[in-house]
């Protein structure tokens, strides 16, 4: 793997990530402009969930590439790593759906049957956030298998390919479903899992980029990754707006240009110095998991209140109300969590 003296810019963006995936479910410029607020949202915002797939292709899949081949001990350690982190996150899935259990069950949504269930669990997350953990999970264990039978140039092929097929189903979607056969496999594959920004067509691609940056030779200067950036971000900016005023969409979670903008957007982090509390990563893990309660708990606020105008209906102060009750939530989630590990130590 590459050698950096840090990764502490990597660290202090999950937090920039974790609320930009607090203002997808927010909509936070919506009351000022529907045409700003789907930029800045669903296009700028989108790159949150491919960071945090990146950020795991780089520490967990790319030592596992690296140790194929080597040493038992070497690959026994990454393999272990590897399983750990599965496990970690399986359990995190399974504790985030029995603490919105009560949520679905209160709105009516949990009577779904068995195959809404498997739906749910494997493809579309048991809460409407929680799709990113089987996604990761799932996307992981299509990497790993590629990674015994496949060259690398042979599983890069197949990630684009995936990640073209679930573009062509998300975006792009209402033009390419005028074609009759792709709109009959689409429906298939919407029958399994109601889009395709999955673990199958949209969470490898971003994966295998991670362990490419960590195992790559190639390296960018800091100021050709962020003019790298600064450009594509343009054209996924174009590209978004594109597919959104043509009413293509079915989604907007996967764009073409959202590939290149994670690669610079990833090598202009990797190049930045800095330095970041120790409990960051567990911060923007809770962000992500608790934000929709949050959202839950101002909505009954500002009507106790009888400020919902303000607190709901103004998108900008609805937004950093979240957030600020997200922040509150997660810090004492965090800490506790610091505490119990710092006890299990001694």
């Amino acid at each position: 793997m590459r050698q950096r003296k840090n990764y502490g810019a990597i660290d202090n963006f999950r937090l920039i990530a974790a609320f930009l995936i607090v203002a997808i479910h927010t909509s936070p410029l919506e009351s000022f402009s529907e045409t700003a607020d789907f930029l800045v949202t669903y296009c700028i915002g989108r790159i949150a969930v491919p960071f945090f797939l990146m950020v795991t292709g780089y520490f967990v899949l790319a030592p596992y590439q690296k140790s194929m081949g080597k040493g038992s001990r070497q690959v026994e350690y990454a393999s272990q790593k590897l399983r750990k982190f599965l496990q970690k996150t399986a359990l995190l899935y399974g504790a985030a759906t029995c603490l919105y259990l009560p949520v679905k069950i209160y709105a009516k949504q949990w009577n779904i049957g068995l195959g809404g269930w498997l739906k749910e669990v494997f493809f579309d997350g048991t809460f409407y956030h929680l799709w990113y953990l089987p996604a990761v999970i799932l996307g992981c264990l299509l990497l790993v298998g590629m990674m015994r039978l496949l060259s690398p140039m042979a599983i890069a092929a197949v990630t684009f390919l995936l990640y073209l097929i679930g573009t062509a189903g998300d975006s792009y979607y209402q033009l390419i479903s005028q074609i009759p056969a792709l709109k009959i496999m689409y429906q298939g594959i919407f029958a399994i899992s109601s889009y395709t920004r999955n673990g199958i067509f949209f969470a490898p691609a971003f994966l295998w980029l991670g362990v490419l940056l960590a195992n790559g030779k190639a390296e960018l200067e800091t100021q050709k990754a962020a003019v790298g950036f600064a450009l594509s971000m343009t054209a996924m900016l174009a590209e978004g707006l594109l597919t959104w005023t043509m009413e293509w969409q079915k989604h907007n979670s996967m764009y073409l240009m959202l590939i290149p903008v994670m690669v610079f957007l990833f090598e202009l982090l990797l190049g930045l110095e800095g330095n970041s509390a120790p409990m960051v990563r567990d911060l923007s893990m809770c962000i992500y998991i608790i934000h929709p309660i949050s959202i839950i708990l101002v909505r009954g606020m500002a009507g106790a209140l009888k400020m919902t105008d303000l607190l709901v209906k103004q998108s900008l102060v609805h937004y950093l109300s979240v957030c600020l009750v997200t922040l509150i939530i997660s810090f004492g989630i965090a800490e506790g969590m610091k505490f119990v590990k710092n006890k299990m130590q001694r």
